[in-house]
């Protein structure tokens, strides 16, 4: 008897560690969101559902900045720029005199960005033009390794979701394709998404600068000007996806009202369809913010988001852990 007590032990043992390590949503709590990601990707897997979707149509589209890592006090590629700013100083004088620079050279932050998105544009525009794709890919690269987060001291890259991380490798693991889509520089992103994320560059939908094919010294290189090309935000989402993309994705997840026409252009496809809304609830793991907030304002989503059958994920309740350096 003993023996097959300890038979039956040692079973049921290896069976909960099976169960563990089966589970694709560690991070996430067993709650209502985790419920209908798995539910949805059973139902477009299964041969034999009635939703069956086949691999080449498996597109799911994601947002960056507040849905894949963090964007709080501010976007990071805007902290990117600051710093490029005090970089360039020397080579701009009339930037001492020159606002938004000026206020940003003596570290008044609130006065550099008085003038809304007109003087954010500013700043990006005269910081990361004027060079070649390849310089400023370096200069990317050489931030990101370093650059570290003004309130936590951690890598920027280290300010990502973890539930996330994990939801890109279940969905890529049952045949989706995923994608970003943000408002931020494609090229400022994709320099490090596919280390990060394992999304390859080619896969990065975002805003963009004029482009020129030049030959410099006698090689040819693609020079960045001092002039917008696309910006990848709320309407032009869709526009963007359909350019770079070509096909209708079938699932969508953002965080903020900036996110609204992806999710609702996704949603409105034939077919089974998914979107989800990360909501901003933990002010001691990360922030709390929504409607009133300066950055990743959620308002309209949260009103018409579950009218719509999008899934809102409550960070709070929903998130066992947020970023991967609290995993024990």
């Amino acid at each position: 008897m003993k023996g097959l007590f300890i038979k039956i032990l040692l079973s049921l043992l290896l069976f909960t560690n099976v169960s563990v390590a089966a589970d694709p949503l560690p991070s996430w709590n067993d709650t209502a969101p985790k419920k209908a990601i798995v539910a949805f990707v059973e139902q477009v897997t299964r041969e034999d559902s009635p939703d069956f979707v086949p691999v080449a149509k498996r597109i799911a589209t994601f947002d960056n900045d507040g849905t894949l890592w963090a964007e709080q006090p501010i976007y990071f590629q805007f902290l990117f720029a600051i710093d490029r700013v005090k970089a360039l100083a020397a080579l701009h004088p009339e930037w001492n005199t020159q606002e938004p620079f000026a206020s940003l050279l003596k570290g008044d932050m609130k006065s550099a960005l008085a003038g809304g998105e007109h003087a954010m544009l500013e700043i990006v525009m005269s910081t990361h033009a004027g060079m070649t794709t390849q310089a400023f890919e370096k200069i990317v690269t050489d931030w990101i390794t370093t650059a570290r987060h003004p309130k936590t001291g951690r890598l920027f890259t280290e300010m990502v979701y973890q539930p996330m991380l994990e939801l890109l490798a279940y969905l890529r693991a049952n045949g989706f394709k995923t994608f970003i889509v943000s408002g931020g520089g494609i090229e400022f992103m994709r320099p490090w998404t596919e280390e990060v994320y394992g999304i390859p560059p080619e896969q990065v939908i975002g805003s963009s600068v004029m482009t020129k094919y030049e030959v410099r010294d006698g090689k040819p290189v693609i020079a960045r000007l001092p002039e917008l090309n696309f910006i990848d935000d709320k309407a032009g989402k869709p526009v963007g996806i359909n350019q770079h993309i070509g096909r209708h994705p079938i699932m969508a997840f953002g965080n903020s009202d900036g996110d609204f026409e992806m999710l609702e252009w996704t949603t409105a496809g034939t077919g089974l369809r998914f979107g989800l809304l990360v909501h901003h609830t933990d002010e001691k793991r990360e922030w709390a913010y929504d409607r009133e907030s300066h950055i990743g304002r959620l308002d309209r989503g949260l009103d018409e988001g579950p009218r719509r059958g999008w899934t809102i994920v409550n960070m709070k309740d929903d998130w066992q852990v947020v970023f991967p350096f609290e995993k024990p």
